[in-house]
């Protein structure tokens, strides 16, 4: 991270943010003022060729929008005008509320198109802009989230940064015509002052980048210390890390879950698994997860998961499905498989393309229904989801009473009193489990089984309801990385829960990735595809990502196939952004000169960091390959976030679980049989009862698979069917105990 900057002639400009999505919203009930959508349709700018959707929202603004390229970056040298820069994703509650009260309002587009160039970015699709620009809002102003608005020099440089501007003074933020009227005035009088300190600051953030990794060793040490650090974050009463507001954080249940596993009997390791367990119930149990139609929505706005921030982004969906899997493989729990089922068939039904890739994101705001609005223009977060007593009274019948006991369903609303929340919800009700099945069976004197019934007939009416509501908007792009995370876990689940249909979804999304995503001729991925590929090329995560969800999809299919693209894939991601000095991986390739530092994200936060995918992927490969050179990969990858490990390992915890895996004796489990013989399956299905995160699984089948994973291993080519039966060989470094045939033999060998 760069030193917070201090500079004395932006105060004239003032440098005043609100974070909406990550630090603290602002109040929902602000205001919003008369936009000119009536006009909107007199505009047409240059964002209409686009396919981002979040671009193709602003098309019709009466401000004159350019796409991030080489047109906008010409016309502001040859203008001498600052950029205007605004990023932000087409599912952002707080961008909407931007664009209805300053992009479609005349008199503040006037101001924009007279004084600035002004450029839209979808945060989503140039995740490499958003970050460089954002490490520059964050250390200026101490916050970031948003939409985020930066203010640039005509070479790119930025010298003010914010995040939303009300289009009045309030919430001790100046009006966003202000702002921009101020920063047209400096630039005029202090255009050389400007122009210096940018390239100062584009210097700082390149020293940034460029320091050498932190010295010091790390080990078994570096795993305690984030595991006391998430302890003193952890909410015991309400699960989940710190306060309102709430995030999922899957990244730290990975690595607790793996903490756990370490030494399960030791009291750290019962507690770390008690924290995750904690706080996956409490979040099902809440409103963050939609009760009716599956799936969760991105945060908590208070610390009982009980009121979320409405959007449900795909990249949560799929973490989280991962996290109940793993919940479920540990436990045995069935509540842990069922939420996990409740997630992937929310997706597959909701989220996914005809051609099988999966969607982004679907927004927090929808159409209001029941007003006199026969457009559906007016729009309000969580519309699609809350319901009133009433409708739920009227559509159930004698049922009611035992769903609206169940999931706290109250005349006058159920929002927490005193929150901002129960004002903005008065008489609607966020459904959430308020009794468990037993306490509701017990109150109305009923077995648990009819209880249960009786709620699973009452979702599937309201769900039928519903979905007659006019719909939140679905962000339609593929994105490659997220579809890796997708494929993960489809392809977890199919092997835990032995789902064929899981396999299938996660297959067909491979396929789609590899078809539509990956150009064969230059050998690149790409970022997106919506009505055809970007001509985006991929970044480090995406690289990261499909490689991880090629490998989990490999161990439930054991199509090798699979495997060699995994492989060319980690070869070109090697290529492209690799750091050979430091280690670690840049997130982009530094193609695109517009985009003038590379960074590496050292955060793992919503989406894990690429390095920290892609080392548990080097780790992974080495031991499939037998290829000691990628294991030295994933060390140097490892080792480049020393100093940030050293002192706040809790900030990346899906690198430690890579840590994790190097630092211990990870096993392979080699099946030798026929993929489709009962005796084969009968071994894989024990193989995965158990929770077994540091293994690899291979399969010796006597065909194609065997053959080409035995040329780079010579343990896997010399393994096979022991008296004419299937057999598991279990092996640390591959050197492997004798092979068994029972299935309760092979159950003791795990436990060891």
């Amino acid at each position: 991270m760069i030193t917070r900057f201090r500079f004395g002639f932006l105060a004239l400009v003032w440098l005043v943010t609100a974070n909406h999505n990550d630090a603290g919203p602002t109040p929902v009930d602000a205001p919003r003022p008369k936009s000119d959508a009536a006009n909107m349709s007199e505009h047409t700018n240059r964002l209409a060729q686009e396919k981002s959707p979040y671009l193709l929202q602003h098309a019709h603004n009466p401000v004159d929008w350019y796409p991030w390229g080489e047109d906008a970056f010409a016309k502001a040298r040859r203008e001498n005008k600052p950029i205007f820069l605004s990023v932000g994703y087409s599912t952002c509650h707080w961008c909407h509320v931007m664009a209805h009260e300053s992009f479609e309002n005349e008199d503040v587009a006037a101001i924009m198109n007279r004084e600035f160039v002004n450029i839209k970015v979808d945060r989503e699709e140039r995740p490499d802009v958003d970050r460089v620009y954002m490490t520059f809002v964050q250390a200026t102003t101490g916050s970031g989230g948003w939409p985020m608005s930066v203010w640039l020099t005509p070479d790119l440089k930025p010298f003010v940064g914010g995040t939303y501007f009300p289009p009045d003074e309030r919430y001790g933020q100046p009006a966003f015509k202000k702002v921009l009227e101020r920063i047209a005035t400096a630039w005029k009088e202090d255009h050389d002052k400007i122009v210096e300190q940018g390239s100062k600051i584009v210097e700082a953030l390149r020293e940034s980048q460029s320091a050498a990794r932190g010295e010091g060793k790390i080990d078994d040490s570096v795993l305690n210390a984030a595991y006391r650090q998430i302890d003193r974050s952890y909410d015991p009463k309400e699960g989940g890390f710190g306060n309102a507001p709430k995030f999922p954080r899957p990244v730290t249940l990975n690595f607790l879950t793996r903490f756990y596993a370490r030494d399960p009997k030791s009291d750290a390791g019962k507690h770390a698994l008690d924290m995750a367990l904690f706080t996956l119930c409490k979040m099902a149990a809440g409103g963050m997860h939609d009760q009716i139609g599956g799936g969760f929505h991105r945060y908590s706005v208070d610390r009982y998961w009980h009121v979320p921030h409405f959007e449900k982004m795909l990249y949560d969906q799929a973490q989280l499905a991962v996290a109940y899997v793993d919940a479920f493989q540990i436990t045995k729990d069935k509540q842990y498989e069922a939420v996990a089922r409740d997630i992937l068939d929310y997706v597959a039904r909701d989220m996914t393309s005809k051609e099988g890739g999966f969607f982004s994101a679907e927004d927090a705001d929808s159409p209001v229904v029941g007003i006199d609005d026969p457009g559906h223009k007016k729009t309000a977060e969580g519309a699609f989801y809350v319901w009133t007593k009433k409708e739920i009274d009227d559509a159930l019948g004698n049922s009611a009473e035992i769903f609206d006991f169940h999931y706290g369903v109250q005349a006058h609303g159920n929002a927490p009193e005193g929150s901002d929340s129960h004002d903005e919800f008065r008489g609607k009700n966020i459904l959430i489990e308020r009794h468990t099945i037993a306490e509701t069976a017990r109150n109305f004197k009923k077995s648990e089984g009819d209880i249960a019934m009786v709620l699973t007939q009452s979702r599937g009416k309201l769900f039928g309801i519903r979905a007659q509501r006019p719909r939140p908007h679905l962000d339609d792009k593929i994105i490659s990385a997220w579809n890796g995370l997708m494929i993960s876990a489809y392809a977890r689940a199919a092997q835990v829960i032995d789902e064929p249909r899981y396999l299938e979804i996660a297959t067909r999304s491979a396929n789609f990735v590899r078809t539509n995503l990956y150009d064969p001729s230059r050998k690149i991925l790409y970022r997106s595809y919506r009505e055809g590929r970007s001509n985006i090329e991929g970044f480090a995560d995406d690289y990261a990502m499909v490689i991880q969800g090629l490998l989990d999809l490999y161990e439930a299919s054991f199509d090798v196939e699979c495997l060699k693209f995994a492989i060319q894939l980690q070869e070109i991601q090697d290529r492209l952004f690799f750091d050979e000095k430091n280690g670690g991986y840049f997130s982009n390739s530094g193609r695109d000169e517009s985009v003038f530092v590379r960074m590496k994200d050292d955060n793992d936060g919503a989406e894990p960091a690429a390095s920290s995918i892609a080392a548990l992927n080097l780790l992974r490969l080495s031991q499939s390959y037998d290829d000691p050179k990628l294991a030295e990969r994933a060390k140097k990858t490892i080792d480049a976030f020393a100093t940030i490990l050293l002192q706040f390992p809790s900030g990346m915890p899906q690198i430690l679980v890579a840590v994790e895996n190097s630092l211990g004796n990870p096993r392979q489990i080699v099946i030798a049989g026929k993929k489709d013989s009962s005796e084969t399956k009968a071994l894989l299905r024990e193989v995965h009862r158990h929770f077994l995160p540091n293994t690899i699984v291979i399969l010796a089948d006597e065909s194609e698979g065997q053959k080409y994973l035995g040329e780079r291993n010579g343990a896997v080519r010399a393994m096979s069917l022991v008296e004419g039966k299937p057999a598991a060989y279990v092996c640390e470094n591959f050197t492997c105990k004798a092979p068994v045939t029972d299935l309760k033999q092979l159950g003791d060998l795990l436990k060891l």
